[in-house]
């Protein structure tokens, strides 16, 4: 989208109204800032309407990748726009719960509007009892099984995954056809 020349784009404040009583006839004076107006009506009509360019459900699209810039949102211009704004609007959410359960099972839905299961505790444990030994080590994988299978691409799932599992914990993904309750 481009908002260089909108062709018939009324000025709200033409410069031609606003000059000295003495150019008001001059026909010269008048074409000229008419020429300008046509390159300003743009600029002004974008900062009458800045607030909306900062919300990501109002901004237009190719400033929505410009916002998920700012807020460290994966932006992936494949997505249909309206996840992509939702994407936007709940990253900083995203982020409090990157690491965990809940974090992950958004991000698979903002992103690919998929359902999850996450199954594993990545070997996660804890003792009340100071300098109790060390849990055995790799003693879990985390499984994230995803349904339905086929509506997203299976390596950005894979890679979405891998960004949102800590780096210490195996995460493994299996692709279901339904949720496991009804498969049977």
């Amino acid at each position: 989208m481009s908002r260089a020349a909108v062709p018939g784009l009324p000025s709200r404040h033409p410069i031609g109204g606003q000059l000295p009583a003495l150019y008001a006839d001059d026909d010269f004076a008048q074409r000229f800032t008419g020429g300008l107006d046509t390159v300003l009506a743009p600029v002004f009509a974008t900062l009458d309407n800045l607030p909306a360019y900062f919300d990501p459900r109002l901004a237009p699209p190719d400033f929505v990748a410009w916002l998920a810039s700012w807020v460290g949102a994966a932006d992936d211009p494949e997505r249909p726009l309206e996840r992509r704004r939702e994407a936007v609007v709940h990253a900083l959410e995203l982020h409090r719960r990157r690491g965990t359960r809940r974090g992950l099972l958004d991000a698979l839905a903002l992103a690919f509007g998929l359902d999850a299961e996450i199954t594993g505790d990545g070997a996660a444990t804890w003792s009340r009892t100071a300098g109790a030994d060390l849990p055995p080590a790799g003693r879990d994988t985390v499984a994230v099984r995803v349904w339905p299978a086929g509506q997203a691409p299976e390596d950005r799932v894979r890679a979405l995954v891998r960004t949102m599992c800590p780096v210490h914990v195996e995460c493994r993904v299996e692709f279901l056809p339904a949720p496991p309750t009804e498969r049977g």
